[in-house]
């Protein structure tokens, strides 16, 4: 810095150094481009009250590599009219190319951190042992006939539990390990959960406007909108029977 060199145009010739153009700096600062030109010809007059012109100075010399406690020390020698000494401003200076790979790494590494948790995201249902839907629905498929599918790990006379979640307004009779039946009519968004050791049957008369989980997993539904139809929960699996006519709630 030569020895009668101004604050602005110190931090002028260290800015062309590192071929940061003005458009790159206030886009990077967040600092207007008029402002920036102040700074750069010492013109306070035409600049905000001294609390601004500190943030603005400080992000100036951080983005172009520069010691910002010594330029704004410099700043508030000049306006206090003292005499300022060229050394005390000290320019952390790097070659062009280093900082520009150190950009370069700022920038790969939170490309790194936004794909490792992209990754993460979309990994989380397999990571947390968790089936997602489109697993239940390969694993469990509709059945047609009266086979009981391998739908849980349940041994007779464990408990197992059954929930019901309507998305349509839905009639559903419920008898549990044989004993007095009851009714309940769901609105979307109702529902209810139920436990047996034995089993649970179920007359449903909007098959495709029940959602049911059962011993934690989502099954696949058992029949279009408007269908009845009758299933048999018990610790082995799920069984259905033949269609039933449907009856009024």
């Amino acid at each position: 810095m030569k020895e009668k060199e101004t604050l602005g145009e110190f931090l002028k010739r260290e800015r062309e150094l590192k071929n940061i153009s003005l458009r790159e700096l206030s886009k990077n600062t967040r600092v207007r481009e008029h402002l920036l030109k102040a700074i750069e010809g010492d013109r306070y007059d035409l600049l905000p009250s001294p609390i601004y012109v500190r943030g603005f100075l400080s992000a100036y010399a951080k983005y172009v590599s520069l010691d910002s406690q010594d330029v704004l020390l410099r700043y508030e020698r000049s306006l206090k009219g003292e005499e300022i000494i060229p050394s005390e401003v000290k320019s952390e200076r790097k070659p062009l190319r280093k900082a520009i790979w150190n950009r370069k790494q700022i920038w790969m590494v939170s490309g790194f951190i936004a794909i490792s948790l992209l990754i993460s995201y979309f990994l989380h249902p397999y990571l947390s042992g968790i089936p997602n839907k489109q697993e239940v629905r390969e694993a469990l498929p509709i059945i047609p006939t009266t086979q009981t599918p391998e739908v849980s790990p349940a041994v007779e006379g464990e408990p197992f539990s059954l929930e019901l979640k309507a998305i349509e307004e839905t009639w559903v009779k419920i008898q549990v390990n044989g004993q007095s039946q009851t009714e309940a009519f769901f609105k979307p968004g109702e529902g209810s959960s139920y436990q047996a050791t034995n089993r649970i049957e179920l007359l449903i008369g909007n098959a495709g406007g029940l959602d049911m989980v059962f011993n934690g997993r989502m099954l696949e539904r058992f029949g279009k909108s408007g269908e009845v139809v009758t299933l048999v929960f018990t610790p082995q699996g799920v069984e259905r029977k033949r269609p039933e006519e449907r009856k009024s709630p």
